[in-house]
Order: C-alpha cells, then structure tokens, then sequence
C-alpha cells in the first residue's frame, strides 16, 4: 500500500520526535549506533546513505539535548558516541599494526581499541558541545551544526601533525563522479557539502516544514556536481609518449620481512618480478616502502644487482630505509625513496617529512618508553623527518613527486611549490593494515585516488601487498594488483590536466566556510533566539 506525501510527513515527523524524546543512555547509544552505521560509507563498502542519515540523526540528537539541564554537556556526550562509532568502526584495522609483533605489542590493543577513537571523537565531542550552544530553531541549526562539524575536521587534520582519515568527503566512493568536485574545492569543501546535504535531512523530521527548501536545494546542488563529473569523466584517456612503468608488488608479509633467514629470498624476488619479461620492457621500474630488507648503502652486492637492472636506460624508484650518522655521531635513520639511473648511479634521495605517530616516532619517548610504549617499526636509531615534498627531475622522464605512505594523504600539502611536478609516485607498506579482508588498503587506495582528482595528477602507486596501481588525474584506475597478491603492474602513464584546487589550494573551501558563516549569522540576527526551540516535547532527559 503506498502512503501519501502528508503520511510519509507524518511520520517523518513522528520519527524525528522519537529521536529528540531519546535521554540519558538511550541517547548515548543512538548516537554510538549512529556512529557505527555511519562508517559503511567508508570503502570497501561506499554505503553512503548511511553517513547523509547520521548528520540527520546527529542534529536530532542535538534538539534533544536542548531539552536537557545541560544542553552542552549533552551534545558534547552525543558528539563524542558518535565519533567513537564512528572511528571504532572505521579504523578498526590499526589494531593489525599491533599483531605484526604481538609479544611486544599486542597487549596495547585493548587501550588503543579505546583512546584512539576516543581521542579522535573528541573534536566531535567539542563541534557538537558549540553546536548546543549557538542552538537556534529551523534552519539555522543546519548552519551552525555545519559550521562546527567542518571546523572540528579541519582541526582533526592538522592537530598533532593531523590524522584526516575517513573525512566525510571521502564518504562518496562509490560516486567517482562526485568525487570529481575534489578538482575544485578540495575533499574538505566536499566534506562541508555533505555535512550540510546530510544535516539538512533533519529538516524533513521538524514540524515546521517550511525550511525543507535547503535539502532540495542541496540535492539540485549534488545533481550539478554529479553531472560535472560525468562530463570530466568523459575525456578521453590520454598517455605519455614513451614512457613504460612496471610497479612490483612483492607480497612479503610485515612479520616476515626483516626475518633474517629469509631476507635474500625477499630480495631475489624483487629482483626476478622486477626482470620478468613484458611485450614493451618497462623504462621505469617503482619497488614499494622500504622494498630492500636490508639497507643498500651496506650491501655492495644488492647496489651491483640494481646496477645491473638499471643498465639498459632504465630508471629504479624505490622506498628503502636510510641511516647516517649526524655531526655528533648519532645513528639517524629516515624512511626514504632512492631514485637510480643508468647503471645504478644515484640521481636522488628523499625523505618521508610527515612521519606516523607512534609508527615511525614516539611523542615524548622518555616517559612512555618508561611505560613500555615503543614504536612499532623496529630499526636502529630514531626514525627522523625530511624537509618536504621534493620534485625529481630525471632527464626523458616528466617531472615526479615522490609521498611515502600515508603522507599523501594530507589535502594541499603533497606538492613542492617551487617545481611542480606532473605525476606522483607513492610507495607504501599497506601490511601494517591488515589483511585482503581489512578495510584499511582500501581506504588508503581511495585517498591516493582523491589526490590524484585534486591535483590533477596521476599517481603511480607500489605497495607491498597491494593495491598496487596506475590511477589517472580523475582518480580513475588504469591497472592494478589487488591485495595480497605478488606480481607486476605494467602500464603507460597517464597525462596530467590542471585543476582549479591546483591553483588555489584550500581558498575555495575557506571561502565557502566564510559564505556559510555569514550566511548563518544574518539568519539568526533577523531569526533571534528560542530558548527551547523543542519544549513542546515532552524529554526526561
């Protein structure tokens, strides 16, 4: 039997009402369970539904936390729920990291299965305890909900060197063609977007219908940028004369790779994947994060194998780890790219500049060493950081970057300003995230790909364990080798475009978030303040 549009109202209405009714730890696990649903828009499984209704659910939350004693502690106790579900269930896979060598760090797991969520939840907690503050009725609440949502995610990417994992943005995979708005906004001004798309939801749940004009208008907004990305899509897929890349994707598990008695066997494998015959020899050949099991510069046999490889004009790009000692002696040891030449010369290094927290350097080492907490890569000396993104230019090949791991994934910071480059190699060890099973390699794999649609340009990517691939400037994959799989990716490069973040950077965000400030102030200026703009409902809480 089918209902009625005042029916389907009715109970819109009906239901938003339950939801504001909720108190105490009822309200507590709504927002948990919010949460949680909420991070299957995530890759693998793109059920972005599910994130647009949990910023409706969240800003009923918030309506009834106005009819509490304490509205602010309230939202705040809403906020950070949903954030842990939301983290906890997201980022589950970083408990991997712990089993790679789990008699010494496996007993961490149960206090990083709470304080890491919880940590990050607590800018949710502070978006929403604002938001429960600014409270105003009818529309504005979007706005304001909005405002503080975005704010806390910006803030989330760049606290403590910035952990911008899973951002809403990101919450379109399975929509390329949204996804290719990243070209002129950046995936924050994607993420403000559809937080207010998905807030703005909540408006269909009030009883006063007159302000359901903003979430069609955000529809009408999503269906222009959905076909903008359908007609970027359609341009037709142009390559690089004369360049052939190869990625090897060797597929040595993380508790293997440093075993001594099998290191020799790692390394012949590099070697054999890396000579396998194609019907086009590649020109490029790209080994992921920290390939060598061992390092080069002490290994004159390896440095003579590379030699050997690169011989007939080919060009190497590998992760490998580098040690040196400073000008008082002291062993340093940065987790850096070799870039070789003709004959094994050496053209390049470069060093990872945004290092992992507690993976690759421990924030005040004394005191939690004292505690028994130590990083979870295990080499000698202390990992150190390099000085930015570099740009290499190699003679007859286009100008590259080279990202380290999770390095790209920081919005506007990947690019070396001085000398562009026109594609980026990213190398990774996504072992660390679990297995073909985990979430996490694919979640990497989307970040790469949104990268690539922002800057407008392709990146090469070579992990360990996979998603090795070749992805073009609109994030489309070109080849790939799944995860823990060994082999070779073989392609042609594809050309670079320009984009309009590329050129302005983050502005086009930070001018949305102006517009969106202004735009709510005015509101509530000629709106005023409602006390209780829910007191009609009867709430315990």
């Amino acid at each position: 039997m089918s209902l009625s549009v005042p029916a389907i109202a009715y109970r819109l209405v009906s239901a938003g009402d339950w939801v504001r009714r909720l108190a105490g730890w009822r309200r507590f696990l709504f927002a948990l369970a919010a949460g949680l649903l909420s991070a299957l828009a995530f890759p693998p499984f793109g059920l972005f539904p599910l994130l647009l209704l949990s910023f409706a659910a969240l800003v009923l939350l918030l309506d009834g936390a106005q009819l509490s004693p304490h509205p602010i502690r309230s939202g705040a106790a809403v906020g950070w729920a949903y954030g842990f579900g939301q983290f906890a269930a997201g980022l589950y896979w970083v408990a991997y990291a712990f089993l790679v060598d789990p008699l010494q760090h496996a007993w961490q797991i149960p206090f990083v299965a709470m304080l890491f969520p919880g940590g990050l939840a607590l800018f949710l907690a502070a978006a929403c305890a604002v938001s429960a503050w600014l409270w105003r009725p009818g529309s504005v609440r979007i706005c304001i909900f909005t405002i503080c949502y975005v704010a806390a995610e910006w803030l989330r990417g760049h606290i403590l060197t910035g952990f911008p994992w899973n951002l809403p943005g990101y919450g379109w995979s399975a929509s390329l063609a949204i996804l290719q708005s990243v070209s002129l906004f950046g995936v924050y001004g994607l993420t403000l977007l559809t937080v207010l798309l998905g807030a703005s939801l909540a408006l269909f749940c009030d009883r006063d219908q007159r302000a359901t004009s903003l979430p069609f208008a955000m529809f009408a907004l999503f269906a222009v940028l959905w076909t903008f990305g359908a007609v970027r899509l359609a341009s037709p897929r142009a390559t690089v004369p004369g360049i052939h890349l190869r990625i090897v994707q060797p597929n040595v598990p993380q508790d293997q790779k440093y075993v001594a008695a099998l290191r020799l066997a790692h390394w012949r494998e590099l070697i054999a994947l890396s000579h396998r015959k194609a019907a086009t020899e590649p020109n490029i050949i790209i080994w992921p994060e920290a390939a060598p099991p061992f390092l080069l510069a002490q290994s004159p046999a390896a440095l003579d194998d590379i030699a050997i490889l690169t011989g007939s004009g080919r060009t190497l790009v590998t992760g490998a780890v580098r040690a040196e000692r400073n000008a008082a002696g002291k062993l340093i040891v940065h987790n850096s790219v070799y870039v070789f030449g003709h004959g094994g010369a050496l053209l390049g290094t470069y060093d990872k500049f945004h290092l992992v927290p507690f993976g690759e350097y421990v924030p005040f080492p004394d005191t939690l060493h004292a505690l028994g907490i130590d990083r979870l890569v295990n080499q000698p000396g202390s990992f150190a950081g390099g000085d930015g993104p570099h740009t290499f230019a190699i003679p007859g090949i286009p100008p590259f970057g080279t990202l380290i791991c999770y390095e790209i994934l920081f919005p506007g910071e990947v690019v070396d300003e001085s000398r562009r480059p026109g594609w980026f190699i990213n190398v990774t060890d996504d072992s660390w995230f679990g297995p073909a099973s985990s979430s996490g390699p694919h979640q990497h794999f989307l970040v790469a790909r949104v990268r690539a649609i922002e800057e407008g340009l392709p990146v090469v990517r070579a992990a360990n364990t996979g998603i090795s691939a070749v992805i073009d400037s609109q994030g489309r994959v070109v080849a790939q080798l799944s995860v823990d799989r060994a082999g070779v990716v073989d392609s042609l490069l594809p050309v670079a475009q320009t984009t309009v973040f590329a050129h302005f950077g983050h502005s086009g965000f930070l001018l949305m978030l102006l517009v969106l400030t202004i735009v709510t102030g005015l509101l509530t200026i000629s709106g005023g303040r409602a006390e209780k703009p829910f007191s009609g409902l009867e709430n315990s809480g």
